[in-house]
């Protein structure tokens, strides 16, 4: 799967928290200056023709809902960032957050005990 742009991100965001919408509902979940009506539309028909986004119609009104879920989403988009980013290496990549997020020694050992139970 192809990472989603910024602006396909921020819709998906939208549909995993609110499950369904219609696009009206999707712009009132931003911020103000709030994007306009054919801007949304138009992301939701990419993400829909992508096989992201599924739909119900009601009459000329269309109900929006993920057929991705964010999990699966997340667990793409980690590959590929491991892929292109850390040589495929997931010790690298641990090793980066490791580094740069300063993880506290009881964060480590977390870490570590998900590993052991995972083998």
């Amino acid at each position: 799967m192809k990472k989603l742009t910024r602006k396909e991100e921020e819709v998906m965001k939208i549909l995993w928290r609110l499950k369904k919408a219609f696009v009206k509902d999707i712009i009132e979940e931003y911020d103000d200056p709030k994007p306009h009506y054919n801007t949304i539309s138009s992301l939701v028909r990419l993400l829909q023709d992508k096989g992201i986004v599924g739909f119900n119609q009601y009459g000329n009104t269309y109900q929006y809902f993920p057929l991705l879920s964010k999990e699966e989403y997340r667990r793409s988009f980690m590959k590929q960032v491991v892929s292109d980013y850390f040589d495929n290496s997931y010790k690298s990549a641990v090793a980066f957050f490791v580094k740069e997020k300063g993880l506290s020694p009881e964060e480590l050992d977390e870490l570590v005990n998900m590993i052991k139970n995972e083998k």
